[in-house]
């Protein structure tokens, strides 16, 4: 029988609130790491030393061919076996982080394929270095082509942080689980992190097309 409370849901409001605040903060803190990484393992990709990419693409190719879960608990729980001692919070960070960087990595190699070869040529004409065309010519005309993929990594990225609960990060799932166990009522907190998820999500994403749509106006793009 359906048995919704409106009372508990007043009573746990604070904290899913709070929760939701560290649930966007970790989405937000991985989606950088992700953007910053993904960046060099794409353009690590591209060098023609072999020692480098090669190894760099086996490891996007594991990554994105293994889940996000698997990620979290070998950083986590297999990482000390190495000496590598993290708590719950950065381990977390930077499974995700490593997770969305080799898919980001491969939305970054399509917006520089998208650059005319024409601007490549100019660059070297102009005795610019690698560094300085990727930096200065290259990597600014890459971007806009591949706002859009990078837009909807950061809406999945958001929706994927319930996994980082499994290793005792409080965000917003293992809040409610936390709730559900102390009242031993479940529905209501577990409905509100849907609904607070799709009042985040759907914005988000809305704001992220228009966004999108203004860029590609800019660049004479219909």
């Amino acid at each position: 029988m359906f048995d919704w409370r409106w009372e508990f849901v007043w009573q746990i409001t604070p904290r899913l609130v709070e929760a939701t605040g560290r649930t966007i903060l970790a989405a937000l803190l991985g989606y950088g790491i992700a953007m910053v990484l993904g960046l060099f393992f794409a353009l690590a990709q591209r060098t023609r030393f072999k020692l480098v990419n090669k190894p760099i693409r086996e490891f996007v190719e594991f990554i994105r061919s293994t889940p996000l879960i698997l990620q979290i608990f070998f950083v986590f729980y297999v990482g000390p076996q190495f000496g590598v001692m993290l708590s719950p919070w950065p381990a977390g960070m930077i499974a995700i982080g490593l997770h969305y960087a080799s898919y980001l990595s491969e939305v970054y190699r399509g917006g520089i394929d998208s650059v005319p070869k024409g601007q490549w040529e100019a660059a070297t004409s102009l005795s610019l270095s690698p560094t300085r065309t990727y930096y200065r010519v290259i990597i600014p005309q890459a971007i806009p082509p591949a706002f859009a993929g990078m837009g909807n990594y950061l809406v999945g990225i958001f929706k994927d942080t319930p996994m980082l609960s499994v290793i005792g990060v409080a965000e917003l799932m293992h809040t409610a689980n936390s709730i559900g166990s102390e009242h031993y009522r479940f529905l209501e907190p577990y409905t509100m992190v849907g609904v607070i998820f799709l009042l985040i999500s759907l914005p988000t994403a809305a704001v992220l097309r228009k966004a999108e749509v203004k860029i590609r106006r800019k660049m004479g793009l219909r």
